[in-house]
This record gives structure tokens, C-alpha cells and sequence, in this order.
């Protein structure tokens, strides 16, 4: 579904200067020089998830459009069973419920999510179905996972032989505390910028291990886990999302970045409102970001040191860990 806009550009007047018109209706895209074209094609993706990247990047030198490079990019990641935190395999919630969400955003401004799906590892790829294929930019449980058996996918069993010990063990204790940056955490969000220049996102997870039945965190949430516009930029999110929701972070980032500052500003920006929010508590979570803009540039900033975000370019993968407060 097509997205309306979140909102208006922002007004110019009462600043006391008067522009022309033909400043007033530039737009970024007619910035654009073949210097920044040749940076294109362009992954990113939070966490080191190389092999996620690289199939999004290769796609993306063969020609494919962002849209489909970043679905596939975060379906290597959704069919892994050895990553416990995206797709099949990942960790329940306390009543021993694997569930899945994600969103993806297009170029075009159409956005799509699921929520608590419980019987297909492709979460992604159903919320692409949900973009184009209903009129809806949302859907949720025993309905998402109807969607996706009429959309022609095959019904799984996302609960492995090894989530099914982990949870035997955890069992025991019913501990709940979440890990700061455990290893790949929560989410992959992946943001893709084509040969042309074009956006697209996605963010996929499997959710906080052993959450309470029916939470859901920022991971799906248009604005939260991910946004873009394609005049300026995108953002994707991970860490404790009951904080990054509260913050609409990717959100903020997109519009600080329309504001004029860089990836890098917008990120740190956007997570020292996060401690600023929660300042007796901050010290007991994680949450990240990452960004890039129109022109290639990239921002990464994260509260606690330990972050790291993969990108591909130019045929190359490379890990680089992210700025952080603490």
C-alpha cells in the first residue's frame, strides 16, 4: 500500500529571507553528479551478517533493483536455523511461540509489514505480498500467516531441535533480561541504494527471546525499525524496541537528515534522545542505528560499545564497528 506522507517538507517561511522558487523546489535527486553515482551500488545491514549482504550486493552489481536485493539480502538470514534471533529457529516467547515480524519499504514510498507470523520463515517476502498486494500496509497473526499459505507459501515449522533445547533450558530459570549485544542480537534491517540511485529496506526478526506472548517490538513498524524516503535518505534500527518505538528513531533520522545533517549526525542525534528518554535505565539496554543518504554517506551510532554493521561495496564486505556513548 501506498504510504501517505508522515510529513509535509518543512516550511521555509518565517525565517525572514525569501528564496526563489526554483531554490524552494529543488529536489535532492537533481543534485545528483555521476561522482556520487559511481559510489551505487550500495549495501548496508546491522550486525555482521556478511553472507545476508553479500548475496543483496551481488544482486545488486547483476542489475536487480534495491527492492529485490534487500528481500533476498535478509533471506539468507531468515533460512539460517543457526541464527537464533531471524526466521526459522529463532528463539520463542515464554509460552514456546516462534513468531516472526518484518517490514519492507520501496523507492516508491510503499510500505509493507507482518506481525506474530508463526508458519513461514520468509517474513520479509510476505510483507513485500502485503505491500503489493492488498490495500492494507499490516497484517497480523492468524491472518498474516492466512496471507502467506494463499500467497503460495509453504507452511513451516519454525521451531528447531535447537530452540526447542534452548527453551527447555531457559525453562528452568524463566529468566528475563535481555543481553546486551548478544551476538547478531534481535533484527537484521537492511538498507539497499541501486545502480539508479533508488532505496529500499527491510528489517526482519524473530523478536526479544522469551518475550511475553503477543509482543511485538520495533522491528515491523514503519518508522521505527526502518524508514526512508528516496529524496534523502533511509535508516534501520536494532536493540531494545520498546525504546526505538517510543522514539519513532528511523523516523527521526530521515527527517534530520532532510533537515541538512549527516547519516553520522542524525544517528547520534536519534540515540541521545533514546538516553535522554530512559535515563535511569539506559545503561541496561542497547539500541542502534544506521543510515546513509542520497549522496552514499553512512551514519552508525549505538549507546553501548559493542555494535557493528556490514557493508558491501564494490565487491568487498567489510565489518565496521559502529560509534557508541558508553
Amino acid at each position: 500500500m501506498k504510504r501517505r506522507k508522515f510529513i509535509e517538507r518543512s516550511s521555509l517561511t518565517g525565517i525572514g529571507i525569501v528564496f526563489s522558487s526554483t531554490v524552494i523546489n529543488a529536489s535532492p535527486l537533481q543534485n545528483f553528479n555521476q561522482k556520487q553515482m559511481n559510489k551505487f551500488p550500495i549495501t548496508i545491514a546491522t550486525w555482521n551478517f556478511p553472507n545476508a549482504s553479500k548475496r543483496a550486493g551481488e544482486l545488486l552489481s547483476q542489475g536487480a533493483n534495491a527492492l529485490d536485493a534487500v528481500e533476498q539480502g535478509v533471506m539468507v538470514e531468515e533460512a539460517d536455523i543457526r541464527n537464533t534471533t531471524v526466521g526459522k529457529g529463532g528463539a520463542p516467547d515464554r509460552d514456546g511461540n516462534v513468531t516472526l515480524d518484518a517490514c519492507i519499504m520501496s523507492a516508491s514510498g510503499n510500505a509493507g509489514a507482518v506481525v506474530y507470523l508463526k508458519h513461514t520463515s520468509k517474513a520479509a517476502s510476505v510483507a513485500r505480498k502485503v505491500m503489493e498486494e492488498t490495500p492494507h500496509v499490516m497484517l497480523a497473526g492468524e491472518g498474516a500467516d492466512l496471507f502467506a499459505i494463499q500467497q503460495g507459501f509453504e507452511k513451516e515449522e519454525l521451531f528447531t531441535e535447537s530452540s526447542k533445547a534452548d527453551y527447555q533450558e531457559w525453562l528452568k530459570k524463566k529468566e528475563y533480561k535481555p543481553i546486551i549485544n548478544i551476538e547478531n542480537h534481535d533484527t537484521i534491517g537492511m538498507l539497499c541504494i541501486d545502480k539508479n540511485g533508488d532505496l529500499a529496506g527491510a528489517c526482519t526478526s524473530s523478536g526479544l527471546s522469551y518475550k511475553i506472548n503477543g509482543r511485538v517490538g520495533d522491528s515491523p513498524i514503519i518508522g521505527s525499525g526502518l524508514f526512508l524516503d528516496n529524496e534523502i535518505g533511509g535508516a534501520v534500527a536494532t536493540g531494545m524496541g520498546e525504546a526505538i518505538m517510543k522514539s519513532v528513531g528511523s523516523f527521526l533520522i530521515v527527517e534530520l537528515m532532510r533537515q541538512g545533517k549527516s547519516p553520522q549526525e542524525a544517528c547520534e542525534e536519534a540515540i541521545n534522545r533514546i538516553i535522554k528518554a530512559n535515563p535511569n535505565t539506559y545503561k541496561e539496554f542497547q539500541a542502534a542505528f544506521i543510515a546513509i543518504n542520497k549522496k552514499g554517506e553512512i551514519g552508525s551510532h549505538c549507546i553501548q560499545k559493542g555494535f557493528s554493521y556490514v557493508k558491501y561495496q564494490a565487491d568487498k564486505n567489510e565489518n565496521i564497528l559502529s560509534s557508541y556513548n558508553f
